[in-house]
C-alpha cells in the first residue's frame, strides 16, 4: 500500500468515528480515538488528553467547550455491563490531542495535518464575516495574518539556529519547496511572470494565501514542538512541513499552489484601494 492511500485510510478511519448529538453537534469519543491514535493503556493515553486540555487553556479556548468528561457503558461479560472513563472532544480537541501525542507513531503524523487542516477549514466556514469578503478582501485579510505568522515563524527559526538574513532565506525557500513540488521562491516569482521587485505572497489568490499560511503555523509548531535545533534540521522540517501540506492538498482534491491562477492585481494594490477609500469615509 503507498503512502497516500496509507494516509487516506487514516482520513477514513477519523471521520469513521465521528459522532453527532441530537443537535446535529459533531464530537469524536477519546475511547474510540484511543486505538486510532495506537495507544495500549487508557492511562498513557489520558496523559496526553491532560497535555492537551493544558495546552488549550494557554490558547485562550475554555477547555470544558472541547473537553467534556463523560462515561461509556461496556460489557464485562455474562450481560453485565459498567461505565468507564470517557471523554466527549470537539475537532479542536482532537487536533490538540495530535499535536501532543508520541511523534514517533506515523498515525500521530498523519493525525496532525489531518485535524488541523480541517479545523482550520472549519473555522474559516464558521466565520460569517470572512465568507462574506470578497476574493480581495480575503486576500487583504489573509495576507495580513501571514505577515504576522512569518515573523513568529522567523522567531522560532531564529530560537532553532537559523541566525542570519541569508539563513532565513534558505531555511524559508524549503518550505516553498516542500509545498510547490520542488519549485524555490525564485521558480515561484518566475512562474507567476512577476518583475525582480514584486512579492510572491502579494500575488498569490486566497486559497494558495492559506495553503502559505498553513505552512508557516504548522512549521513554527513543529520546530518548537520537537526542539529541533540546528540549520539543516529547521531546513528538513520546513521542507516535510511543505510537503505534507501539499500531499493533504492532493488528497482533498485541490489544485497543487504553482496551479492557481495569477490574481490580477496585487495585494499591495488592494491595500493602497482600500486605504484611500477609508479616507474619503
Amino acid at each position: 500500500m503507498n503512502a497516500q492511500r496509507i494516509a487516506n485510510q487514516h482520513h477514513a478511519t477519523f471521520e469513521s468515528i465521528r459522532q453527532k448529538d441530537a443537535d446535529g453537534n459533531e464530537f469524536w469519543s477519546a475511547r474510540d480515538l484511543q486505538p486510532l491514535l495506537e495507544y495500549a493503556t487508557w492511562d498513557k493515553f489520558k496523559r496526553v488528553i491532560e497535555k492537551a486540555i493544558e495546552a488549550c487553556g494557554q490558547s485562550g479556548n475554555d477547555a470544558e467547550d472541547h473537553f467534556s468528561q463523560t462515561g461509556k457503558m461496556v460489557d464485562i461479560g455474562s450481560a453485565a455491563k459498567r461505565e468507564i472513563e470517557d471523554y466527549r472532544l470537539s475537532r479542536y480537541a482532537c487536533y490538540l490531542i495530535v499535536q501532543n501525542g508520541d511523534p514517533s507513531k506515523s498515525v500521530i503524523a498523519n493525525g496532525q495535518t489531518y485535524f488541523a487542516l480541517q479545523t482550520r477549514r472549519q473555522e474559516l466556514n464558521d466565520d460569517e464575516k470572512f465568507a462574506r469578503l470578497s476574493e480581495d478582501e480575503k486576500r487583504l485579510a489573509i495576507r495580513n495574518e501571514l505577515a504576522e505568522h512569518n515573523k513568529q515563524l522567523a522567531a522560532a527559526a531564529k530560537d532553532a539556529g537559523v541566525d542570519t538574513p541569508l539563513d532565513y532565506a534558505i531555511f524559508q525557500d524549503h518550505g516553498y519547496k516542500g509545498l510547490y513540488g520542488g519549485m524555490g521562491a525564485k521558480d515561484i516569482h518566475a512562474r507567476k511572470g512577476l518583475k525582480k521587485s514584486e512579492k510572491i505572497l502579494d500575488h498569490m489568490g486566497s486559497t494558495e494565501l492559506a495553503a502559505n499560511l498553513f505552512r508557516a503555523t504548522q512549521a513554527e509548531e513543529k520546530l518548537k514542538r520537537d526542539n529541533i535545533s540546528g540549520k539543516q534540521r529547521a531546513n528538513q522540517a520546513h521542507f516535510e512541513v511543505g510537503q505534507k501540506v501539499r500531499q493533504t492538498i492532493q488528497e482533498l482534491g485541490g489544485t497543487m499552489p504553482e496551479n492557481l491562477p495569477v490574481p490580477e492585481q496585487s495585494v499591495k494594490k488592494i491595500e493602497r484601494a482600500k486605504m484611500k477609500l477609508d479616507k474619503k469615509k
